[in-house]
């Protein structure tokens, strides 16, 4: 049966220790990502979502999205993996709902790789730039709505819809076409990687 995941066809039969591995050295590749930023308030703009591309269509759904709570767990236990060194206190900021939206990110990038979707580059660019745009559904809720019903404060908490644009959205467009690029790139190198291995 053929590998539908690169991490499958490059560790072989995943056992608790190799997933535990995965999750791990995925979560630590996101933290460092997530420190390589141009500080825009209120979100800023880092490798964070290529790294979460990258762990999503080489885990497949299930690793990735476990990678991605792994990492949304280190935070809340307060290592400072968020972007600028953050953690818990990143969790009720303006980009928490980013951050929700990161496990979503990662499985639906995974759900495409496990359903064979991602062994082109064209292909794994276009998964990836719907992966990426998942994100901003809770990550523009949280700021417009959903944070002031959960009784948070800040002069971000119920921005109106200019400034969501203005601030969470726009910026952050062309970087995001950029990174499913260079995602779908890295992908299909390894998966070349892998069939001259093998070949």
């Amino acid at each position: 049966m053929r590998d539908t995941t690169l991490a499958r066809a490059v560790i072989g039969r995943e056992t608790i220790v190799k997933q535990a591995g995965l999750v791990l050295g995925g979560s630590l590749f996101i933290a460092l990502a997530a420190q390589v930023m141009v500080p825009f308030y209120p979100v800023p703009m880092t490798l964070q979502t290529l790294a979460i591309l990258i762990v999503g269509l080489t885990f497949g759904a299930r690793m990735g999205a476990a990678t991605l709570l792994a990492y949304l767990a280190q935070g809340a236990m307060g290592l400072p993996v968020f972007a600028g060194g953050m953690a818990a206190p990143a969790l009720i900021g303006p980009t928490a709902g980013f951050l929700v939206g990161f496990v979503l990110m990662a499985w639906l990038a995974g759900l495409a790789a496990d359903r064979g979707l991602t062994r082109g580059p064209v292909s794994t660019a276009l998964v990836a730039l719907v992966a990426s745009a998942i994100i901003y559904i809770p990550g523009v809720a949280w700021p417009m709505a959903v944070a002031e019903i959960a009784g948070i404060g800040g002069n971000w908490v119920g921005s109106s819809a200019d400034a969501i644009w203005t601030y969470w959205v726009a910026p952050f467009l062309l970087g995001d076409a950029v990174k499913a690029v260079i995602a779908a790139m890295v992908l299909w190198g390894g998966w070349k990687a892998v069939s001259a291995r093998k070949g």
